[in-house]
C-alpha cells in the first residue's frame, strides 16, 4: 500500500482542480501542434500523435478542440514547442520539478530566475533533483464510483502496481506506458475516472516546519501561474 504523503501531495494539487484542468489542456494543446509539426497531421502515420490523441481523450479534451489544433499545427505561422524540465531546490532543501512546454526558452529561463528572485529557492542542475522521483500513471475514482474490491481486482489485473483508499477517493498507480491500458479497462466496465494523468512521484519526502511549508507553497504557485509551466511537482510532505 502506499504512503499517506504521496496522496497527500497529489490531493494537494486535485485540490485545485479546475486551474489543473486548465494547464493539462493547455499542455495537450502544446503537445499536438509539436506532435504534428514534427510528424504530420494523419494520426495513423504519425504514431506521437496518435498517443497524444489518446492522452487527450483520457483527459476529456473535446474532439472539436483536438481537430482544430491539430488544424492550427499544419500553419507555417503556428511556432512549434519545446519540452522542457526545470529542477529547483525550495525552501529547507525541497526538490521541486517545472515541467514546461514553451515557444521561446529565453522568455521561461528568465521567467525561472524571477520566480527565484521574488519567492527564493534555486534553480538547481540537471538531475540533482529528478533523481528522486518516479514516473508514474495515477488514476483517481472517486468513492462512490465503484465497489474497493472490484475496483482493486479490475485494476490489478489490467496492471496496476499499487492502489490506495483514502477518505475520498480511490488512488491507482500504474507504471508509465500501463496508464492507458488500466484507464480503458476501468472504462470498459463503466467505472468513472476522475483523472488518469502522468505524476512525478517522490522517493524520499522532505518533512518542513510551517513557515518553510508556507514559503515553499508560495514558490509552486508562482511557478504554477507561468504560463509555459504545465505542471509542478515536488517532494514536501504535506499534512
Amino acid at each position: 500500500m502506499a504512503g499517506h504523503s504521496k496522496w497527500a501531495n497529489i490531493k494537494h494539487r486535485k485540490g485545485r482542480a479546475d486551474a489543473i484542468k486548465g494547464k493539462i489542456f493547455s499542455r495537450l494543446v502544446k503537445e499536438i501542434i509539436s506532435a504534428v509539426k514534427q510528424g504530420g497531421p494523419d494520426p495513423k502515420s504519425n504514431s506521437r500523435l496518435r498517443l497524444v490523441i489518446q492522452k487527450a481523450r483520457i483527459a476529456n479534451l473535446p474532439n472539436d478542440n483536438i481537430e482544430r489544433n491539430i488544424k492550427k499545427a499544419t500553419s507555417a505561422d503556428q511556432a512549434d514547442f519545446t519540452e522542457m524540465t526545470y529542477e529547483l531546490y525550495g525552501h529547507g532543501g525541497v526538490g521541486i520539478i517545472a515541467e514546461v512546454m514553451t515557444d521561446n526558452k529565453n522568455r521561461i529561463s528568465s521567467d525561472m530566475r524571477i520566480a527565484t528572485n521574488k519567492k527564493g529557492g534555486t534553480v538547481a542542475s540537471p538531475g540533482s533533483v529528478t533523481f528522486n522521483f518516479d514516473r508514474k500513471g495515477v488514476i483517481q475514482v472517486l468513492k462512490n464510483s465503484a465497489k474497493e474490491d472490484d475496483l482493486f481486482l479490475a485494476a490489478t489485473e489490467a496492471g496496476a502496481e499499487d492502489f490506495e483508499a483514502t477518505d475520498e477517493a480511490f488512488l491507482i498507480t500504474t507504471p508509465p506506458d500501463q496508464l492507458i491500458q488500466v484507464k480503458e479497462k476501468l472504462d470498459q466496465l463503466g467505472i468513472k475516472t476522475e483523472s488518469a494523468e502522468l505524476e512525478m512521484i517522490p522517493k524520499l519526502y522532505v518533512e518542513c516546519d510551517a513557515e518553510t511549508q508556507k514559503l515553499n507553497l508560495e514558490l509552486i504557485d508562482y511557478l504554477e501561474a507561468l504560463d509555459d509551466v504545465d505542471a509542478v511537482y515536488h517532494n514536501m510532505k504535506m499534512e
